[in-house]
């Protein structure tokens, strides 16, 4: 077992990664965060959508949550960062907003690792969506 060193905090993988499907370490922390302050998210235990949220959704990031609402799989999942020790966005919404992040260029993979880093566009996304400033994510 690896233990997380000092040294480790600073490490791509640590700022931001894919967790299965879904955003992780400090940029998916702090995207979640945003949706909960913009109330696309309702902090209920676990997180829950709220019906303007599905309309912001629709209306900035062309996800049409229809297809999320009438599937199996959760909608949002509450899903414990490693890292950050805090709850990130799973579920078909963390999902789908993955793929928006990767189709629109916001984020790219960093060599073969689940480690992605946002890029100038993305940076430029989230200050324009939610005020969010992650220069601090490598």
């Amino acid at each position: 077992m690896t233990r997380l060193t000092a040294g480790a905090a600073t490490v791509p993988i640590r700022c931001a990664r894919t967790c299965y499907d879904h955003l992780a370490g400090h940029l998916g922390v702090r995207l979640t965060d945003a949706l909960v302050t913009s109330g696309v998210l309702h902090p209920q235990p676990g997180f829950g959508l709220s019906a303007g949220g599905i309309a912001w959704l629709d209306a900035n990031l062309a996800i049409d949550a229809t297809p999320l609402l009438r599937a199996r799989r959760p909608v949002v999942r509450s899903c414990l960062d490693w890292t950050e020790r805090r709850p990130h966005l799973g579920g078909g919404l963390g999902a789908a907003l993955c793929v928006q992040f990767f189709d629109r260029t916001w984020i790219r993979r960093t060599g073969s690792s689940r480690a992605v880093e946002l890029t100038p566009a993305g940076e430029q996304a989230l200050r324009d969506l939610w005020n969010l400033d992650l220069r601090t994510v490598a």
